[in-house]
């Protein structure tokens, strides 16, 4: 199962919110992303750790983004400074916001390019004390763009959203805040999402939703980890950190290269099962 694959070696806790998740959370997530009507899907990532954009995110979004792409949808971008130079080099098209922005940025965002739906994928929302933390806690307002905004905007005009996070600071964490309140020790993202995909990281959330497009679709979308990790080589070489170690090298919340090649791995073997 899909589900089992991206929670593999889970350190955060993702393992005990599995429990206040539907069996199938992630197939149900795609499910209800490819019956949306062909047109713009916003996606945005991009958390900062030291100065930097972290490893986890980016690699993800391009991922599935282009998934999405090959199914005729049209994947824009929604990301901050920290990313700059990114995305541009999977040929995607981006929007950046500063990191001032605010609300009128997104509605004027929303109202120019239409979008059928919404996807964070590791970006870090407003917290139950009205801050935006990292995972120990410290403040990173400064450097965050209000991006859970689009979201908070999104609902109220019916537009669906989804969420991938790995700890509970994400959007789309709101899901599950008085559980991670309670069993994580941890202030909890409010924002909330249609759709919640957990992992242990959030790229394999991205990677096991796009795995789960190409089994119901049948269209081959999910990448070779050779290619995923030359395009993290090149996150890497514009400044992208890993998250945990603070270093800039291939690595992922710590995960050496080969954990996430098995991750891969099982997930191409899950498609011939």
């Amino acid at each position: 199962m899909i589900e089992d694959i991206i929670l593999r070696h889970s350190q955060r806790g993702m393992d005990i919110l599995r429990d206040y998740m539907p069996d199938s959370f992630c197939e149900e997530a795609v499910q209800a992303l490819i019956s949306l009507p062909r047109g713009v899907i916003f996606l945005t990532t991009g958390f900062y750790v030291a100065g930097y954009a972290e490893t986890d995110g980016p690699l993800g979004t391009e991922v599935l983004a282009k998934a999405l792409k090959k199914l005729g949808y049209q994947p824009i971008i929604v990301t901050d400074p920290l990313c700059e130079g990114y995305f541009e080099l999977a040929g995607l098209d981006v929007e950046y916001v500063p990191f001032d922005a605010d609300r009128t940025v997104y509605e004027d965002l929303l109202l120019r390019k239409t979008p059928v739906g919404l996807i964070s994928i590791e970006r870090c929302g407003v917290n139950l004390q009205n801050d935006y933390a990292n995972m120990r806690g410290v403040s990173i307002r400064e450097n965050t763009a209000t991006i859970d905004q689009l979201f908070s905007l999104a609902h109220k005009r019916g537009i669906p959203t989804w969420g991938v996070g790995d700890g509970g600071n994400e959007i789309g964490m709101g899901n599950l805040k008085d559980v991670i309140s309670e069993k994580l020790s941890l202030v909890p993202c409010v924002n909330k999402v249609d759709h919640l995909v957990i992992a242990t990281v959030s790229n394999w959330g991205a990677f096991g939703m796009t795995a789960y497009i190409e089994k119901l679709t049948g269209v081959h979308v999910l990448p070779s980890y050779e290619k995923m990790h030359k395009y993290l080589e090149q996150t890497v070489a514009i400044g992208s950190i890993d998250g945990v170690n603070k270093v800039h090298e291939c690595t992922v919340d710590g995960y050496p290269p080969e954990i996430e090649e098995e991750i891969v791995t099982a997930l191409h073997a899950s498609l011939s099962n």
